[in-house]
């Protein structure tokens, strides 16, 4: 077995659906444009109320990107 090295980004990812439906948005988005996503952590959630009731979710990640050898 090898030893990996990772970089962490951060993101926000919203949804009007659902905290997962958010964290998979950030995380498509970003597979468009980065490679090796490895793992995730939920650091914040927050949400948005509009007339009594959930607008929309927002969730940070950190994301880890392994690093190629």
């Amino acid at each position: 077995m090898s030893d990996h090295v990772y970089k962490q980004i951060e993101l926000t990812g919203s949804s009007t659906t659902s905290i997962d439906d958010a964290i998979r948005t950030a995380i498509a988005k970003a597979s468009k444009t980065l490679r090796n996503l490895h793992w995730f952590e939920v650091t914040e959630t927050r949400g948005q109320i509009e007339n009594d009731r959930v607008a929309y979710w927002q969730v940070t990640i950190k994301v880890g990107l392994r690093i190629d050898d």
